[in-house]
């Protein structure tokens, strides 16, 4: 890699991507429309461009071979509070960014989702990325495009996002602890996560963009272990001494995810680490 465009870059997974990718001497070009994103995320180096992915093909730019293509309508609830959002982001969006690749001979490594392994009629969140699996397919194999699947379980790490409605559990978590607020717990917390470190996704992600290696399917980002939401709160609570209340199930809300395959490991060397507690225990609350 030479030079890459970064979408989602202003996020928690496309920032720590970058500053990854400049240690390396790459250049980078992040696209971002800082719905999410924000501009406390940007690095030193790295050219921003404040633009939706459906307008992708009025950067002027050239010269790219990859695109990790990481924006995304990426949470479960917010996609049940508008469904079209999510369609266009995830699903026109994502064609937008493929054909742009198409014409101009460029990598591709998109964002898939470890919902893809339930019930994609779930929530709008599940089709949508579910559907981008399927574009990236077609253009794999109606024309030819280099394009891999890197399919994410649930990502924590540094800059994780703590906005209540966006953010995953552990971001939610903290931004309740800052104010002082108990821990919510979604059903009776029995549901189990496989947790994977954005440090070893975005590994993952650069040996994924590096090899030639093809994948039919899908690249698994997950650690193989799982914990429950109630593993997770007893964590929290030896940390912050905090307490907790039961909310009523959620739609999408799955019993289980857990990577389904070893072939990152096997075929690519990639090690994932169980970072999970030391992460918590490191955590310091503004």
């Amino acid at each position: 890699m030479k030079k890459v465009l970064v979408t989602g870059g202003a996020g928690f997974i496309g920032s720590n991507l970058i500053k990854e990718l400049k240690l390396r001497s790459i250049i980078v070009v992040s696209l971002d429309d800082y719905s999410t994103g924000s501009k406390k995320n940007h690095i030193d180096g790295v050219d921003y461009i404040n633009l939706d992915i459906e307008n992708i093909e009025q950067i002027n730019e050239s010269g790219f071979d990859t695109c990790f293509h990481l924006a995304a309508q990426s949470r479960v609830q917010p996609s049940f509070d508008n469904p079209k959002e999510s369609i266009r982001i995830n699903i026109t969006g994502t064609s937008k960014i493929l054909e742009w690749a198409r014409q101009n001979s460029i990598k591709v490594i998109y964002a898939g989702s470890s919902s893809k392994h339930h019930n994609p009629s779930d929530s709008p969140y599940a089709m949508t990325k579910f559907l981008g699996e399927e574009l990236c397919k077609l253009y794999k194999a109606s024309f030819y495009l280099d394009v891999e699947i890197a399919r994410f379980y649930n990502v924590y790490g540094p800059g994780e996002n703590t906005d209540e409605k966006f953010g995953n559990v552990i971001g939610i978590w903290k931004s309740k602890i800052s104010k002082g607020e108990p821990l919510p717990i979604v059903g009776d917390g029995t549901q189990k996560r496989d947790f994977i470190h954005v440090f070893d996704i975005v590994d993952g992600l650069i040996k994924i963009a590096s090899s030639r290696q093809r994948h039919e399917d899908a690249w698994e980002l997950g650690t193989g272990i799982s914990y429950s939401i109630n593993q997770l709160f007893k964590y929290f609570q030896k940390k912050f001494n905090v307490d907790s209340y039961f909310i009523p199930n959620q739609k999408g809300n799955y019993q289980e995810t857990l990577r389904e395959n070893d072939d990152m490991l096997e075929l690519l060397e990639w090690t994932p680490k169980d970072r999970l507690k030391d992460h918590i225990f490191d955590i310091e609350i503004q």
